[in-house]
Order: structure tokens, then C-alpha cells, then sequence
């Protein structure tokens, strides 16, 4: 039994408003989130005894029951991404089994199935507006998806494999997480970081202290915890070594503000080798090794098809997608590799040339290019990111993309720090309101990287969705997280470019989740878009990186305020190309793995996981991978994301975006009135119809014909 006056006070319970985040603690979730399920368990009764064939009477009822769970589970599963612990992660994986055992019953509930099929076969059915029709549809596949049609013995062991699947996922990422902040390379001869930016010694001196202080402060717990058992006196504090830029010592991580600088900067092979080494083969050894669960993974998941009836997991990923067939998949693959393998192999021979100019007889391996390719751009384009970051503070590049949505749009951001409660002091708050002033949306930025307890890489994740409570619309609300470079003393963070895109792709997400006009939360914001279509907004922003007006409204040199120089803008706008066959070929390698993966591959047989990468980058690479390469142990997308065998999405998506792009290109750029135009005609099309209708037809709409590639290779200069 639950005590119900222990959850009085428990911040998970609450209905209204924003997550109280500054008040949630791992205590509180497994209490709260058994409370939410017995609770729902109720509703759920009650809705299987008077379900009634009727927009009222079964989907609004349904749409409530799910309301609990965006205020109790929500933000559980936000602060495990961002402020991961041992103690959130032994509260979430208590409840997880609970949480997917009551929502497979939901799918599965048989009375519900079929009052839905009743419901489109009913006179009502004609009077739904298709938004609703696309909504009970997408319901009944994905009960069908979720095992309803299955009886008996076929129905426990499709519903074991999905709880199992749950833990096995979170175990992949807890161990992607745990490899990343158990690795450091400290160096402590100024020698060893001769010719690294003074950015990224900042940065590692500043990791080395704050590594120095964690290591500080855990130590003093445990010996205040023993003094406290056995009485002993206190401990006098070992005297620290306060790291400088200039002398040292200088901490590098695997975390990519501080991998990435570092295999383009560090003049030493053998230390790139590590480095290199060290992230390729990140969670595939002892403890953490992922490699067991991939294979358990892949195994479940094909038996999960075949439970369904599928020949492979990837029809049922496909069977809600946009590309519909693994053949029409394979044919973007396949026109986008003859496109790229020239151009890549043309890179590669150009760095390999810069190298042996300057000395390297050897043959260049994988760690050697990063550190050669930069140097090949910046004597190309006579620039180098250390150039433009003092250029990139986040505060002005903020301003400029909030200035650019305001035009396309229409739409004003204004700051609202220390108005909400927050996770992390870094975190900041922001209002959206439309053209006539009325606020629409809200959403967090979680900019900065914070290796020991938040996941790599960036998302958008809805906090709250859009939709009608009590007969008022409730404004939807983003989650924002990046892993930018921190600050670094008194200075604001100073971002890559690479860094600007990457907020301006997830701002995307965030566009569409928040610029819904849709009621219905199964269809508001990306709710209910097929999952190759999510990426268009995404990647359609990041073209706004290399439009001049944009670019330049973004640009405040962080000591002088000068605005980037012309020189520099056109530098940047030529280096877009750099290395792009390189580029379109290493993802088409992940996408063209994850695919053979989930369709053909056969776990526990004669060939690896491993030999089937190494074997697609024959026609994807023109670097072979490392025989001991072990990138899909910490391949999180395909294992423990939502990108199994649906990793295509990117470019799949990026053929869309860069179409959607080409139409503000042939407005005219430089017509102020066109491009706020087509911004407007965007914004009414794509953003705000969210999974209302078929992104297809949305498409059409916009372009006025089916998406084609030629966008995307021109923009890449790959025609």
C-alpha cells in the first residue's frame, strides 16, 4: 500500500504548471509513479466497463488518462538524460517494468481495439475531421504493433520482450555514459598541448579542477560518513593542484567539446591515437561491455517481428514511417553513395598529400586525418574554429536566432530566467509569443556539457504538449539540451560553428513542438509525425547558418563587439563543402549498418556485428575501419534511442529539408518580403500541422510536387 500522506508534498504529483525541477529528488519517483499506476489502473477499468464508440466517449477518455503520466514520468525520464545518479537510476529502473507492463495492457486491451474499429466503422466516423480519422488509425496500428492481435503463450512472451527490452536499453546507455566519464588523459608537459587553440586549454584546465573538486568533495563525504560511525577526528584536506591554461596540468575527455578540438589540435599521434582508440572502443570491454546486449538486443527485437508476423524488425519500423519499404530506404542509400564516393575518396588522397608535404612518410591512419583535415581547411580557407569562436558568444548567437524566427515567423522570444523552477543552474527559460503579442509556447536550454551526469549529444524532448485541459488550451513546452563548451572564467561561452548549427537543428524540433496549432495531443507538435519526417524542421533551420544577414545578426566579437568579417563569412559559406563526400559517406555507413542490422542480419551466426560494419565500409569508407573498432557499443541511436533501423531519417529527412530550403533560394534570399512570405507558408504548413495529416501530403503543400535530391547533392556540390 502506498502512504498517501507521504505523497502530499511529492512534486511529481502535481497536475498544473511547470515540473517543480528544483524539488525533485530520486526519492520521489518510485512512490509517485506507483501512485499515478494505481491510480490509472482505476481509470482504466472504468473506461474498459463504459467505452463507448465515440470521439467523447473513448479517445477524450483515453487522452485523460494519459495526463498523469506527462507530469510523474516526464520528468523522470528528462533528469535521467540530464542529471543522471545512481539513486535516479536504481528509483527509474524500479518502476520502468511497471510503466511499459500498464501501457502494454493499454494497447492491448482488447475492449479498447475493438470499440476503436467500431468507431471507424460507425455513421459518427464521417463527421471526424481528418485529424481525428489519422488519429484513430495510427491507434489501431499501433495496438497491432503492440501485440493485440496476439493470444496465449504468444502474448507473455511479446510482452517479456518488451519489458526486457526496456532494461536492456537503459543498461546500453548507463554504460555509454559510465565508459565516457570513467576515460581522462591528463597532460602535464606544456610540450603535449603546443599548438592546441588556448580555448581548449582553457577548457582543460578548467576540466582538471573541476574533476580535482568532484574527486574533493566525494572524498569528504565518505570521511565525514566514517567519522560519524566511528567517531574519528577530522580529516585535515590534502593540498590541491590548481590547474592553469598556461602551465597545467590539462584534463581531455571523450566528451566531444573536448574529443573533437582535440583530435584536430594535438600535434602528438600517439596521443590522438589514445584519444581515438579510447572513444571507438568506448563500452565493448569488462562491466560495461555493450556487446552481449547488442546481440540480446537484435535477437529480441527479430523475434519480436516474427511474433507480429514481420520478416524483420525494420518492417515494423517502416510500417509507420514516411519511406513505408526498406527498398525505397536503400535506393536514397544507394543514390546518395554513387554521389559521394568519388568526392570521399578525393578527400581523403588531398589530406594524405598535405601530410606527406609535411613530413609523414608513414601511411595516415584514422587519428591522423581529423588532425591533418583541419589543417587542410585552414590552409584552404585561411581560417581556423578558434578564429570564429570569439565570435560565436551564446548570448548574440541566441539574439540572431531569435531575431531570424521572429522574421520567418513571426514569432517573439523573450527571456524569462528565474521565473521557473530549474534542474541545473545553467539551465535558462524562454517565452514564446505570436504575432499579436498572445503567448504560445515556453521552452528550457540546457546549453552546456556536463559529462559526469548528462548524456552526449543534443535533443529536443517535449516537457508539455499542446492540448485542451478543462477547455482551455494548455501551451506546449520544450526541452532544449545541447553539450556546447561551457564558459570558461568570465567569459560567456565561446561555441564552434559546428555548435551554432546544432542549436539552430534542435531549435527546429523545438519550432515544430511548440508552433502547433493542433488540440489533439496525438497529433500536436511531432506527436504522430512519421519519424523520417521529424528531421525536416531540424535540418532545415541549420541552412539559415550560412545565409549572410543571418550569419552576420549573430556575430558580436566577444571582446570588441565587431561583427565577423566579410572575409570570414565567405570563408565559411565556401568550407560548407569541405570533406562533404567524406561526410555524406560516414553517415550513410551508420544508416546502411543500422539498416543490414535490423533486416538481414542473423544474431549469434558466423559474422559479427562488427563484420558487418566493417563490411559496408568496403562501399562506404575510404578509410577501412579499425579491426578492433567497437563504434556500436556506444552506437546509442539504433540501441537504446528511437533510430532502430531508422537511422536513415537523417538524410531521408535532409532531402526534404534541403527541397523545403531551395524554395526560400528561389524566392530571392535577398527579398525581405518573399522570404517572411515563405516563412509564413512554412510555419502554416509543416510547423504547425504537426502529425495532424501526412507529412507527404504537407510536403506537397509547401513545394507544390514530391521532395527530390538535386537540393541536397547541389547543396553539398555533389551533382
Amino acid at each position: 500500500m502506498i502512504d498517501k500522506s507521504s505523497l502530499a508534498d511529492n512534486p511529481l504529483m502535481v497536475r498544473s504548471g511547470l515540473p517543480p525541477f528544483d524539488k525533485i529528488t530520486p526519492e520521489h519517483v518510485v512512490p509517485a509513479v506507483r501512485q499515478v499506476l494505481a491510480d490509472a489502473e482505476k481509470t482504466l477499468a472504468e473506461i474498459e466497463q463504459s467505452a463507448e464508440p465515440t470521439w467523447a466517449g473513448l479517445i477524450e477518455r483515453l487522452e485523460a488518462l494519459e495526463l498523469p503520466f506527462e507530469y510523474a514520468w516526464g520528468p523522470v525520464g528528462h533528469l535521467f538524460g540530464v542529471k543522471n545518479s545512481s539513486e535516479l537510476r536504481e528509483a527509474y529502473d524500479t518502476v520502468l517494468p511497471e510503466v511499459v507492463s500498464f501501457w502494454l495492457k493499454v494497447k492491448q486491451n482488447e475492449k479498447l481495439f475493438h470499440c476503436l474499429k467500431e468507431l471507424r466503422e460507425s455513421s459518427e466516423w464521417d463527421s471526424l475531421n481528418p485529424t481525428r480519422q489519422r488519429i484513430i488509425e495510427k491507434r489501431l496500428l499501433n495496438a497491432e504493433l503492440a501485440g493485440i492481435g496476439l493470444t496465449g503463450e504468444k502474448r507473455e512472451r511479446f510482452n517479456a520482450i518488451a519489458q526486457e527490452l526496456s532494461k536492456i536499453s537503459t543498461t546500453f546507455s548507463n554504460h555509454v555514459l559510465d565508459a565516457t566519464k570513467a576515460f581522462e588523459l591528463i597532460l602535464t608537459d606544456p610540450q603535449d598541448v603546443d599548438g592546441m587553440p588556448d580555448s581548449l586549454k582553457q577548457l582543460a584546465a578548467q576540466s582538471y579542477n573541476d574533476a580535482q573538486q568532484d574527486q574533493a568533495d566525494k572524498e569528504a563525504e565518505e570521511k565525514s560518513a566514517a567519522r560519524q560511525s566511528k567517531r574519528q577526528k577530522p580529516h585535515k584536506p590534502e593540498q590541491r593542484v590548481e590547474a592553469t591554461p598556461e602551465k597545467g596540468p590539462w584534463r581531455f575527455t571523450l566528451d566531444n567539446p573536448s574529443f573533437g578540438p582535440f583530435m584536430q589540435h594535438c600535434r602528438r599521434s600517439d596521443l590522438r591515437e589514445k584519444m581515438y582508440r579510447a572513444f571507438i572502443t568506448r563500452a565493448s570491454s569488462g562491466e560495461l561491455d555493450n556487446t552481449p546486449l547488442i546481440t540480446k538486443i537484435l535477437t529480441l527485437r527479430q523475434e519480436e517481428a516474427s511474433l507480429l508476423g514481420y520478416r524483420n524488425y525494420a518492417e515494423i519500423s517502416l510500417a509507420t514511417k514516411m519511406a513505408g519499404t526498406v527498398d525505397k530506404v536503400q535506393e536514397m542509400f544507394e543514390t546518395l553513395r554513387q554521389a559521394s564516393w568519388t568526392s570521399g575518396q578525393k578527400d581523403l588522397e588531398e589530406v594524405a598529400a598535405l601530410a606527406r608535404e609535411n613530413g609523414v612518410a608513414e601511411k595516415l591512419m584514422h587519428w591522423d586525418v581529423p588532425f591533418w583535415a583541419e589543417r587542410l581547411r585552414e590552409s584552404r580557407y585561411a581560417y581556423t574554429d578558434e578564429q570564429l569562436r570569439p565570435y560565436f558568444p551564446l548570448p548574440r548567437v541566441l539574439e540572431g536566432l531569435f531575431g531570424l524566427v521572429h522574421k520567418l515567423f513571426g514569432i517573439t522570444v523573450t527571456a524569462a530566467d528565474g521565473e521557473v523552477p530549474i534542474w541545473h543552474r545553467d539551465v535558462r527559460f524562454f517565452r514564446i509569443a505570436d504575432e499579436s503579442g498572445e503567448p504560445i509556447a515556453a521552452f528550457y536550454l540546457d546549453p552546456y556539457s556536463r559529462p559526469a551526469d548528462k548524456r552526449g549529444g543534443a535533443w529536443m524532448d517535449d516537457c508539455l504538449g499542446r492540448r485542451r485541459i478543462d477547455g482551455k488550451v494548455r501551451h506546449p513546452v520544450a526541452h532544449l539540451v545541447c553539450n556546447s563548451t561551457p564558459p570558461v572564467g568570465k567569459k560567456p561561452s565561446l561555441m564552434t560553428f559546428r555548435e551554432v548549427e546544432t542549436l539552430f537543428h534542435e531549435f527546429g524540433h523545438g519550432l515544430q513542438h511548440m508552433l502547433t496549432r493542433v488540440d489533439e495531443p496525438d497529433a500536436a507538435g511531432i506527436s504522430g509525425v512519421e519519424w523520417d519526417a521529424v528531421e525536416l524542421p531540424s535540418q532545415f533551420m541549420e541552412n539559415w547558418c550560412y545565409h549572410r544577414p543571418t550569419l552576420m545578426g549573430m556575430t558580436s566579437h566577444v571582446d570588441t563587439g565587431e561583427p565577423l568579417p566579410e572575409e570570414l563569412f565567405e570563408k565559411i559559406v565556401a568550407s560548407r563543402t569541405y570533406r562533404a563526400g567524406t561526410m555524406m559517406l560516414r553517415q550513410l555507413l551508420f544508416g546502411m549498418t543500422d539498416m543490414e542490422l535490423y533486416t538481414t542480419y542473423q544474431p549469434g551466426g558466423a559474422e559479427s556485428v562488427f563484420d558487418v560494419e566493417r563490411r559496408i565500409a568496403e562501399k562506404t569508407s575510404v578509410l577501412p575501419v579499425l579491426p578492433e573498432d567497437r563504434f556500436l557499443c556506444s552506437f546509442q541511436h539504433i540501441f537504446s534511442g528511437g533510430y532502430s533501423a531508422g537511422y536513415y531519417s537523417y538524410k531521408w529527412a535532409e532531402v526534404l529539408s534541403a527541397d523545403a530550403f531551395a524554395a526560400f533560394e528561389e524566392a530571392g534570399l535577398d527579398n525581405e518580403e518573399a522570404v517572411r512570405q515563405m516563412g509564413r507558408k512554412f510555419r502554416d504548413s509543416i510547423l504547425a500541422t504537426g502529425g495532424s495529416r501526412h507529412p507527404l501530403e504537407l510536403f506537397r503543400e509547401f513545394r507544390g510536387r514530391d521532395p527530390q535530391p538535386q537540393a541536397l547533392l547541389r547543396q553539398y556540390n555533389l551533382l
